[in-house]
């Protein structure tokens, strides 16, 4: 903590001993009646404290529009799409009750959005057009070991058949060559056509190497006979010639074992205008728990996830052209861990933090590096802090995105691991040879960090809990700002509620940032009473916004092309140091690749100002922005909503 900051602790502390001696002088019995909480509320309520530390508020729905809120995203009708699917919730899964909300933070009201599918554990981010892409969600809750009754599995299907591929419908049966019990498929599934293999030297032909398609199969029957302990071939009942001939299936155990949740391939569009969601065309692959983020040419690249059968897809990535809204495959294979952190860098390449937010190995896809998605090449990247408590943590590229630093904020171990990590790492892409440095220690290790550019070029870092899901009723109630130009924290207003998994941030055009979530798994210390999910929404107010007067914008096109310019007019023109452009968030599961603040040249004018967008897509991605200005204090102004197209 900076000498500063230390020293406006211990003024505050200073001030409220002051102030309790001066009561007990007073009235010695009334002080004691005067509960440790609301003389909590007296002092955070001066001025004096919100200047220093800002302010936290509860925002109440009426009963009727409360949600358990997964996802959310900020859309450029300043309005917020929270969006619960069935929210962790499988009674809402199994009465297909589907749920997403319309916030309007300005007016306070809210409305319900028909859901037209379980876009609980889904992807997002924003299109140039102003639309919010949506891809994946849940096709089938978990099932926890003891409570699955039938023995099931992956069955891969193999087709030798060059000439044609193969449709096997749901219900389709597999009969086990060595064990003789007999499986049945959930679902239909495409294998395609076996691939001719040559000699590059003589072109003589080598073999066919079968098509492949994944299934989720269990047993007809519950019990524990009808496991299998070992790999072996399937025959594929119902098939007759050549199709019975060249398709067989292979799996390894098909036990009573745990089930994963499984994905689906659905896709859609959310039009912030008509406030609906639009149907596109679905995914190549199903996916639970993936990213989505934009590259260098504006299409949409979706990662990683669980697949319909529960598994993680194997690093067979796909990209969504807005143009024509569909789906195709990238380059070759790249597997990573769920919703993986990955952003745009400004050479056009994507940067991987190795932040990430749940299912996969161990040890695979987890180191950070660059990859060149064109390509497939992946250059690893050295000096990573705890990195293998890297699950969990918080990735946010540093204002202004011009410097392309990045903050990797905490995290904790695999899977339910207790194991939390207190160290922030910096690393700086521009760099001759990037590597990671640590940055300033956290107070305490931190799963599920949520992180907040704001409009002053500082990050707001707050919540969190020290294990797995808040286990041992560990929330952490801290909030601190980060100061890149310094490389230090401040301590801030303490928040009032806890957040851990499931819960995310998002930066308002007023200058305020919204929480959001958090889904522990106890309610008490001694993990025995089952938690609920937190739906309340808390503000927190920055001291910035406690400062008096804020500098205002007037005017000015709603469309800025990239190296093009634009006047606003300004009765502050003289005060006003920064200007912004910030990119709206779509956040959840600790992940929010779409936030950016970029950094403005501006000349000011006898009315007002002028501010110029850089030339670089791959800086200034093409869609909608919060245009700030900020004053020689760091108070913004309220955002103005810019189209860069």
């Amino acid at each position: 903590m900076r000498d500063g900051a230390r020293r406006r602790r211990v003024r505050r502390l200073a001030m409220g001993g002051a102030v309790v001696l001066a009561l007990t002088g007073m009235n010695g019995p009334w002080v004691y009646r005067f509960s440790t909480e609301r003389y909590h509320r007296y002092t955070i309520d001066k001025p004096a404290y919100k200047a220093e530390n800002g302010h936290w508020d509860i925002v109440r729905f009426p009963e009727r529009y409360r949600l358990n809120t997964i996802h959310a995203a900020l859309l450029h009708t300043g309005k917020v799409l929270l969006v619960a699917g069935s929210g962790n919730n499988q009674d809402n899964f199994d009465a297909k009750k589907f749920d997403t909300r319309l916030w309007d933070p300005a007016k306070g009201t809210v409305r319900s959005i028909p859901t037209p599918a379980d876009l609980f554990c889904t992807g997002h981010t924003q299109l140039a057009d102003g639309n919010l892409l949506i891809a994946g969600g849940t096709k089938r809750y978990e099932t926890l070991k003891g409570d699955v009754t039938k023995a099931g599995g992956l069955m891969v299907v193999h087709n030798e058949n060059p000439d044609k591929p193969v449709t096997l419908p749901a219900g389709t049966r597999f009969t086990g060559t060595e064990n003789g019990r007999t499986f049945v498929s959930k679902d239909p599934v495409l294998v395609p056509r076996a691939k001719k293999v040559f000699d590059r030297a003589t072109g003589a032909f080598l073999r066919n190497d079968p098509g492949l398609g994944r299934i989720y199969v269990e047993a007809q029957k519950s019990g524990r006979k009808y496991q299998t302990g070992t790999q072996d071939n399937y025959r594929v009942r119902g098939l007759t010639g050549s199709d019975a001939r060249n398709t067989y299936g292979i799996a390894q155990k098909l036990a009573l074992d745990k089930k994963d949740f499984q994905g689906i391939r659905d896709a859609f569009e959310f039009d912030p205008v008509a406030e609906r969601y639009i149907k596109v065309d679905p995914m190549n692959e199903a996916r639970w728990y993936p990213t989505l983020t934009t590259m260098s040419d504006g299409r949409i690249l979706s990662l990683s996830g669980l697949d319909e059968i529960g598994q993680l897809v194997p690093g067979k990535n796909e990209v969504f052209d807005p143009r024509t809204r569909k789906w195709t495959y990238t380059k070759g294979i790249r597997q990573f861990p769920t919703y993986p952190a990955v952003s745009l860098t400004q050479n056009g390449e994507m940067f991987y933090s190795g932040s990430n937010a749940g299912y996969g190995p161990d040890d695979v896809g987890r180191d950070p590096g660059i990859w060149n998605v064109a390509t497939n090449k992946f250059t690893r990247l050295p000096g990573l802090s705890d990195p293998t408590l890297m699950e969990t943590s918080g990735t946010v590229l540093l204002p202004p995105a011009q410097d392309e630093k990045y903050l990797v904020v905490g995290g904790g171990g695999v899977g339910e691991s207790r194991l939390s990590s207190r160290r922030t790492r910096l690393i700086d892409l521009k760099d001759r040879n990037p590597r990671f440095v640590d940055g300033p220690e956290l107070e305490k290790g931190t799963r599920y960090p949520q992180s907040s550019i704001l409009p002053d070029d500082t990050v707001l870092v707050s919540g969190g809990s020290e294990d797995y899901r808040g286990r041992g009723a560990s929330d952490i109630l801290q909030a601190r700002i980060y100061r890149p130009s310094s490389n230090t924290f401040d301590r801030v207003a303490d928040p009032l509620v806890g957040r851990n998994y499931h819960s995310g941030s998002i930066l308002l055009p007023d200058g305020r940032v919204m929480f959001f979530g958090s889904n522990p798994l106890y309610a008490d210390r001694a993990d025995t009473k089952p938690a609920t999910f937190e739906q309340r929404i808390e503000i927190y107010t920055p001291p910035y916004l406690y400062r008096g007067s804020r500098p205002a914008l007037g005017g000015g096109p709603k469309t800025v092309a990239r190296g093009g310019s634009a006047t606003f007019t300004s009765a502050h023109a003289s005060s006003i140091r920064t200007a912004r452009l910030i990119r709206p968030s779509a956040s959840t599961h600790v992940t929010d690749v779409d936030q950016r603040s970029v950094a403005l040249d501006f000349e000011r004018t006898a009315n007002g100002i002028t501010v110029t967008v850089p030339k670089n897509r791959n800086l200034v991605e093409s869609g909608w922005y919060m245009l700030f200005v900020t004053d020689g204090r760091g108070t913004p102004s309220r955002a103005r909503w810019i189209r860069v197209p």
